[in-house]
């Protein structure tokens, strides 16, 4: 089953988010996350989040799987908080205080930005590039945005590779298994499983450096090669770009004229 056909029985990409060209998608996760990178404050997450979530639903991503998908961002988030109200940088009034830990007004604040921000990146990051094809990607990044054809496909093949990485650990923990190696030392186990690991990643990456050569995918015919899928940006993406840029400067303008909006250089 491919990427896309997983992500549409999910649920979580149904609507006008499929019919977006993975290159906006992925300019679409950055949009998303610049003003949260720009400002510290906890009023321009506030202002992403709530909009990103109205105009993901509406393009079609459920609730539902997006909860599900943003379970471990929260508890990510949650421990960056705790960090943050802990040892941030202290301001305002004090709620309490001990040794290096010191809670203040300005910390609390921080904590809650942290939260925000975490969540935006999040579910920018699993909604708009979760289930995404690798293949149509590759597409996108060498069409649309006229990377080197040699790079786009090398890095295709290499993606393509990552997937047997799972299976490849399963078989020598079997192997050793079989050999009355993998019941005892631990530590050891997984520093002698990980080098052979990487030398089997070796051997593969090198075999297919070559079989790859062999048809043609050097860098002499990657400038000439044609592409049987065309990528192309049609309606949907404009309005999609459109609408992140609006939210973006929205996020950003509600800020400043609040005062809360603080650079991240500040």
């Amino acid at each position: 089953m491919s990427a896309t056909a997983a992500t549409r029985r999910s649920g979580a990409g149904r609507g006008a988010i499929e019919r977006l060209n993975p290159v906006t998608r992925l300019l679409l996760a950055v949009l998303a996350c610049l003003p949260v990178l720009v400002s510290l404050d906890w009023l321009s997450a506030t202002v992403m989040l709530v909009g990103l979530l109205v105009v993901l639903r509406a393009a079609g991503a459920r609730p539902a799987a997006m909860l599900v998908r943003l379970a471990p961002v929260a508890v990510a988030a949650a421990l960056a908080a705790v960090t943050m109200a802990l040892y941030g940088k202290p301001g305002g009034r004090v709620y309490w205080q001990w040794w290096l830990v010191e809670v203040t007004r300005r910390s609390v604040t921080m904590a809650g930005a942290v939260v925000l921000r975490v969540l935006v990146l999040g579910l920018s990051a699993v909604v708009l590039l979760g289930g995404l094809d690798l293949t149509a990607m590759a597409d996108g990044l060498a069409q649309v945005l006229r990377l080197p054809a040699r790079f786009v496909l090398g890095a295709l093949a290499g993606m393509r590779m990552l997937s047997l990485f799972v299976e490849d650990w399963r078989t020598l923990g079997r192997a050793r298994r079989a050999r009355g190696l993998g019941d005892t030392g631990r530590l050891r186990r997984w520093t002698t499983m990980a080098f052979a690991l990487l030398v089997l990643a070796i051997r593969r990456g090198t075999k297919l450096a070559t079989a790859m050569e062999a048809r043609g995918f050097d860098a002499q015919h990657a400038r000439q090669r044609t592409w049987a899928r065309p990528s192309r940006l049609g309606a949907p993406d404009v309005i999609g770009l459109t609408a992140a840029a609006a939210l973006d400067a929205l996020a950003l303008v509600v800020s400043i004229l609040a005062g809360t909006f603080a650079p991240v250089t500040s």
